[in-house]
C-alpha cells in the first residue's frame, strides 16, 4: 500500500477512483477510456495545486517518504559501476553511512552518504541514517583518499541528526563533525553536496561543506527539526507545522537567503513518483559541475569555497 498524506488525499481519492474504472472495463469489457481521460486530468490539476502550493511542514513530510529513493539508489544508477569501502580504522564501520568510488560518464568520483534503509529491518540496521563518529571518520578517511588520488567528492545528505546517545558522545561526537568541517573546507579536490532528504543539524554538516551544496525540492536543511524546535519552545510537538514556518528550513528559504547554492527540481509529486528521473537529474548536474568546477585552479576553489561559508550569516560587533 502507498504511503500517503492528509494533505494529498485528494489526489489518493482520484487514483483510487482510477483503479475502480479500471477493474470494471476489464469485468465488463466496456470502453471506459473518456472516464479515465478525465480522471487523469483531474489528477494532474489536484498534483500540481497541491504540490505547488506546500507549507513547510509538508515539505518536511515528502522529505521523510517511505519510497524515496535514498543515497545507494542513486549511486547505484547514476555509476557505471561503484566499490563501496567501509571503516574508520579506529571503531568500526558504521552502516548509517556509506561511501566509495564510482564511475559516472567515465570518470571516477567519490560518493559518501547518509543511508537509511528500505524497511524497518535495514532502518535499524542503519540506525535510520544517523551517523556515530565513526561514520563522520570514515568519511573523512575516504575524502582524504579521494584527494590522495586527485578524485572529485560528491557527498548526499539525508539524516534526522547525527546519533545523540551517550557512547557516541564518549567516542567524540562533536570532535568529528568538527574536523570534518575544518577538512572539508581545505580539501584540494571539487566538492559537490546534494540534501536529498532530511539535512538535520552538525549531522548533515558532517559531510556538508562543499564547492556547490544543492538541495532538492522537497527537502530540508536546519538547526533543528519542527518536533524538537516545538518541543523545546512550546514544550510539546503539536506546534511542529509552526515550528516548521518560523525555522525557514525549505529549498526555497534556504536559497533566498544564501545558503545553498542552488535548488535541483523534483518529479511532480516528489522523488519518490519518479526515481528514475530524479536519478538522471541528479546525474546531468553533477557532469555539469564537476567539468566547472576541475577548470578552476585548485587554490581558487578552496578561497572561493571558505569565501562562500564566512560570508553567511550577520556579525554585529558591540
Amino acid at each position: 500500500m502507498k504511503t500517503s498524506f492528509d494533505f494529498d488525499k485528494p489526489i489518493a481519492d482520484l487514483q483510487s477512483q482510477v483503479e475502480k474504472v479500471q477493474q470494471v472495463a476489464e469485468k465488463t469489457k466496456v470502453d471506459m477510456s473518456a472516464t479515465l481521460k478525465e480522471l487523469d486530468e483531474k489528477i494532474e490539476i489536484a498534483k500540481n495545486d497541491i504540490y505547488g502550493n506546500l507549507s513547510g511542514w509538508q515539505q518536511v513530510q515528502i522529505s521523510r517518504h517511505p519510497e524515496r529513493p535514498y543515497t545507494l539508489q542513486y549511486i547505484e544508477t547514476i555509476c557505471d559501476d561503484f566499490i563501496e569501502m567501509h571503516g574508520d580504522r579506529t571503531v568500526k564501520d558504521d552502516k548509517a553511512i556509506v561511501g566509495g568510488f564510482g564511475s559516472i560518464n567515465g570518470e571516477t568520483v567519490m560518493f559518501i552518504g547518509h543511508q537509511k534503509g528500505l524497511n524497518t529491518k535495514l532502518r535499524q540496521y542503519r540506525n535510520f541514517g544517523m551517523a556515530n563518529p565513526e561514520g563522520y571518520r570514515k568519511a573523512l578517511r575516504l575524502m582524504k583518499l579521494a584527494e590522495k588520488f586527485n578524485k572529485p567528492v560528491v557527498t548526499f545528505i539525508d539524516t534526522p541528526g547525527a546519533y545523540p546517545g551517550l557512547e557516541a558522545e564518549e567516542r567524540g561526537q562533536g570532535e568529528a563533525i568538527a574536523r570534518n568541517l575544518l577538512e572539508m573546507s581545505v580539501l584540494r579536490v571539487p566538492i559537490i553536496c546534494m540534501v536529498v532528504g532530511e539535512g538535520a543539524s552538525g549531522g548533515a554538516l558532517g559531510i556538508g561543506i562543499g564547492d556547490r551544496v544543492y538541495m532538492l525540492e522537497h527537502t530540508w536543511y536546519s538547526v533543528i527539526s519542527p518536533e524538537s524546535c516545538s518541543s523545546i519552545l512550546w514544550r510539546s510537538w503539536d506546534f511542529k507545522e509552526k515550528a516548521a514556518e518560523c525555522l525557514k528550513l525549505t529549498a526555497d528559504n534556504m536559497y533566498a537567503n544564501g545558503l545553498i547554492d542552488g535548488i535541483i527540481k523534483e518529479p511532480l509529486g516528489g522523488a519518490h513518483q519518479n526515481p528514475e528521473m530524479m536519478c538522471n537529474t541528479i546525474k546531468e548536474k553533477i557532469i555539469s559541475d564537476l567539468k566547472e568546477l576541475k577548470a578552476k585552479n585548485i587554490d581558487q576553489l578552496i578561497t572561493e569555497r571558505i569565501d562562500k561559508f564566512c560570508a553567511m550569516g550577520v556579525v554585529v560587533e558591540d
